[in-house]
């Protein structure tokens, strides 16, 4: 392997560990990306401390058992529901965060100099076209455990939103208190994916970044990062339908911003690899949640429209309700290609925002459409009763994007790590 970077494809071979089904999906992840092993006696044992070395192998194995066993985990067809997102990606979570500070001491302070660059860091890919990626850099390694640690809240958000019982007489179902403290898992794992863009890739020298898999270059950790807070608006939007105080400009200004995130997902996401599993379903649901957020937005700007009293607003609004129903339509389209590509995935039952849009949009379109037969712009086919759009829907508003990821910030070096440097 050299100094460098290179790539292992197994052509023709499937991939290891890849699952035929991973159970319910509400929070897209393309699984998690699990370390290989590294012997750092034989790279690092003449130039750090023992005790130094032997922290930093204990560290890592750790990672790696920890997400060895979560990637399992996660990609069960059944798994249940937990409160606050798992013990176990709770536990990894913070493996991660006790392997950093001692990692940087391998790019930081005096011994960047001659230890960046002498370990030979190996991972497993998910959506890159090959199975691993090794590169002798330690800031791989760091952009590495960034990325794995953004896509453990993912895993967290989706356990959180998976529907739970909450007593007898009730079905299951997704709690407020589990929607709100997705919020911040979401704003979380930005921060990390903003720390790995701004303050990592740089550091990376343009042939090795050249080299990175699809998983991280910067487009993708972007898109996910944006991800993260277009589900977060979607799980605002969807307590502000809960909430009969909640203004239709306020559920309308956060459909708005959905769309917003979304374009700028569907702007930033690489060219990803379509006959690997992971990268095709990635790429169909940004499709999905996209048409989603603009069957939202389309329909909170036309229940507005439609409180005006001229007959250009009702025409508006009769367009923007129509555009919603053919944007529902399509983002349940491509719900269902997304869940039936492998590996396979199971709708989970509908709660907030989604729910709110299946039940309404039909209704409050066939009603508008009754009360306008006059209209010109409204046509029905006569064998199915589906509704087309005949005038072009109004532009939706421009509004600023209120949500940002949590502030994130290397840590200091630890302990053993200072003490080396000052050798």
């Amino acid at each position: 392997m050299g100094c460098g970077a290179s790539k292992w494809r197994g052509p023709g071979v499937v991939r290891r560990g890849r699952p035929r089904s991973v159970g319910e999906v509400v929070v897209f992840l393309p699984g998690l990306r699990v370390p290989r092993t590294v012997d750092f006696s034989q790279s690092l044992g003449d130039h750090l401390d023992k005790s130094t070395v032997e922290r930093l192998s204990s560290l890592r194995a750790t990672v790696m058992t920890m997400a060895m066993q979560e990637s399992a985990m996660a990609l069960k067809p059944r798994r249940r529901a937990t409160r606050h997102g798992g013990s176990g990606t709770a536990n990894l979570l913070q493996a991660l965060e006790d392997y950093l500070p001692v990692l940087l001491g391998l790019v930081k302070e005096k011994l960047a100099v001659c230890l960046r660059n002498k370990v030979q860091f190996v991972w497993a890919n998910q959506e890159d076209d090959a199975e691993e990626t090794s590169m002798a850099d330690a800031w791989y390694e760091v952009l590495s455990v960034l990325h794995l640690m953004a896509m453990v809240c993912f895993l967290q958000a989706n356990s959180l939103l998976l529907p739970r019982s909450y007593g007898e007489g009730h079905g299951p179902r997704v709690s407020e208190e589990s929607r709100r403290a997705t919020v911040d898992v979401f704003l979380k794992a930005g921060g990390y994916l903003d720390c790995a863009i701004n303050q990592v890739l740089p550091q990376i020298p343009p042939e090795k970044r050249r080299a990175l898999p699809v998983d991280l270059v910067e487009g993708n950790l972007k898109a996910l990062s944006l991800q993260g807070l277009g589900q977060g608006v979607d799980m605002q939007l969807g307590l502000a339908i809960d909430n009969p105080k909640a203004t239709l400009a306020v559920k309308r200004r956060l459909a708005c911003e959905m769309v917003k995130y979304w374009q700028q997902i569907k702007d930033s996401i690489p060219e990803l690899p379509l006959s690997d599993g992971w990268a095709k379903k990635h790429t169909l649901f940004v499709k999905w949640k996209y048409a989603e957020a603009k069957a939202a937005a389309y329909y909170f700007h036309g229940l507005i429209l439609d409180e005006g009293n001229t007959e250009k607003s009702q025409e508006m609004a009769t367009s923007s309700l129509q555009a919603s129903e053919e944007f529902l339509k399509e983002s349940k389209r491509a719900s269902e290609v997304f869940h039936s590509t492998p590996p396979t995935s199971r709708i989970s039952t509908p709660f907030g925002t989604t729910k709110h849009l299946l039940d309404m949009i039909p209704k409050e379109t066939l009603s508008k459409l009754q009360n306008n037969q006059d209209l010109n712009t409204q046509e029905r086919t006569s064998n199915t009763g589906v509704s087309r759009i005949i005038t072009p829907p109004p532009p939706l508003p421009d509004f600023p994007l209120a949500l940002n990821p949590e502030e994130y910030e290397l840590p200091q070096l630890g302990p053993l790590l200072k003490k080396e440097a000052n050798h």
